[in-house]
C-alpha cells in the first residue's frame, strides 16, 4: 500500500536537494556582472522538481506518511519558487535586488525538509559537511537519536523565525550536558534575519558539534550607531542559553555578514563583549571610527579572522585590508582571507576554514 508513496519520496527528495544545491551555488557566486551567466548555468537545474511535486500532489498518501509529504512538498514549493524567481530576476527593474530576494526561499526549504534528516539518509547527508557525508557510523548514530529528544534541533525563541529582537537556535542532536560546548553567534546582513541566516552555519554545527545562535536585529539592521541596543539583547540571549545548555565560556565566536560583520567589529572590539573570537565577513571598517571606539586591552591578543571578497561591490576590499592593518598594529592576532572570485555575498565554503581556526580541524 505504501509503494506509490515511497516512489514519490524517492523522486521528490532528491529533486529538492538538487534544487537546494543549485541555490547554494547561486548564493555563493551572485554578483551584478555574473548574473546573466549564473542564470544560464541554472536554467535546467530545477527541471525535475515540478514533475516530482505534481506526482506527490496527485497521490493519495497513507495517513501515517502525511507528515513526510508535508515536509517534502513544502520544501519543494519553497525551492521551486526560489529558483523560478531567480531565473526571472534579469527581467526585473533591479535585477540584482530581485536575485538576492529570490534566494530567500532557500532557508524556507531547508527548514521544511530538515525534519526528514533522521528518516532519509540523503537529507541527513545534505546537512553534514562534505567530508562527513560517507561517515557511516556517524550517519547511523544520528539516525538512532530520538526525533523528539528535548532541547535539541532547530528552534525559534521569542516568536516565529525572523521576528525582530528574537533569535533562532540550533543545538546538535548529539548534545549531552556532560561537556562544555562551543558557541557560534552568526549575525545576518542588513536585509536578512536570524531565522534564515541560521542555515548558513547549521551544516557545520551538526558536523563539528557546536551550538549555533542566530539572532535577529531589534531594528531594520544592527544598531551600528548605538551598539549597546543589540548588545543588551544578545547578552540576554546568552544568559538564557547559559541557563539551559552547557556552553564553553572560552570558545565563543561572534561572526557576521555585511552589516552583521560590521557589528561584529563595532561591538566585538569593546571591553564588555563576551565573545572570545571574532570573524567579520564582507564588513565595512573605518579605522578612525572603529579604533577610537575599541578597547585597547580587549584588542591586544584578540583572535580575529577577516574574510572579504576581492570583487565586493558594496564594501571595497580596501576596507578589509585597513582592518587587518589597524588591528594588527593594535596587537590583535589577525588572520586575513581575501577571496579572488567573491562578491558581496556569503561564502559558506569558508566556514570550514573559520572553524579550523576557531576550534581546530574536525575529528575524523
Amino acid at each position: 500500500m505504501d509503494e506509490p508513496a515511497v516512489d514519490a519520496i524517492a523522486r521528490l527528495a532528491p529533486a529538492v536537494l538538487k534544487a537546494l544545491y543549485a541555490l547554494e551555488f547561486a548564493g555563493r557566486h551572485l554578483a551584478p556582472p555574473t548574473l546573466p551567466r549564473l542564470i544560464e548555468a541554472l536554467a535546467e537545474r530545477g527541471s525535475d522538481l515540478e514533475p516530482a511535486l505534481a506526482q506527490s500532489r496527485a497521490l493519495a498518501w497513507p495517513e501515517r506518511l502525511q507528515p513526510a509529504r508535508d515536509c517534502l512538498e513544502r520544501a519543494g514549493d519553497a525551492a521551486n519558487q526560489s529558483l523560478s524567481a531567480l531565473l526571472s530576476a534579469p527581467d526585473a527593474e533591479q535585477p540584482i535586488v530581485a536575485a538576492y530576494r529570490a534566494l530567500r526561499g532557500y532557508a524556507r526549504a531547508c527548514e521544511a525538509i530538515y525534519p526528514m534528516a533522521p528518516h532519509l539518509r540523503p537529507v541527513s547527508q545534505f546537512f553534514l559537511e562534505a567530508a562527513a557525508r560517507e561517515d557511516k557510523p556517524r550517519l547511523a548514530r544520528l539516525a538512532a537519536i530520538d526525533p523528539i529528544k528535548p532541547d535539541v534541533g532547530v528552534m525559534h525563541v521569542g516568536g516565529p523565525a525572523g521576528t525582530r529582537g528574537a533569535f533562532s537556535l540550533y543545538v546538535p542532536e548529539e548534545y549531552e550536558p556532560t561537556r562544555a560546548w562551543p558557541l557560534v553567534a552568526a549575525l545576518h546582513g542588513g536585509s536578512g534575519n536570524g531565522g534564515a541566516f541560521l542555515w548558513s552555519w547549521l551544516r557545520e554545527a551538526r558536523t563539528r558539534g557546536f551550538i549555533l545562535l542566530a539572532p535577529t536585529a531589534a531594528g531594520s539592521t544592527w544598531s551600528l550607531m548605538e551598539p549597546q541596543l543589540d548588545a543588551d539583547n544578545i547578552n540576554r540571549m546568552l544568559a538564557e542559553l547559559d541557563g539551559r545548555w552547557n556552553l564553553d565560556p572560552a570558545r565563543r565566536l561572534l561572526t557576521g555578514m555585511s552589516d552583521g560583520g560590521t557589528y561584529t567589529y563595532v561591538w566585538g572590539l569593546r571591553a564588555a563583549c563576551p565573545f572570545s573570537h571574532l570573524a567579520p565577513v564582507a564588513a565595512a571598517f573605518h579605522p578612525m571610527t572603529m579604533m577610537t571606539m575599541a578597547d585597547a586591552g580587549r584588542v591586544r591578543g584578540l583572535p580575529v579572522h577577516i574574510v572579504h571578497g576581492a570583487q565586493d561591490w558594496m564594501f571595497s576590499a580596501r576596507t578589509a585590508q585597513s582592518a587587518e592593518q589597524a588591528l594588527a598594529q593594535a596587537g590583535a592576532r589577525v588572520v586575513y582571507r581575501e577571496i579572488a572570485d567573491l562578491s558581496h555575498t556569503y561564502p559558506r565554503d569558508e566556514n570550514g576554514a573559520i572553524l579550523d581556526w576557531f576550534l581546530g580541524p574536525p575529528v575524523t
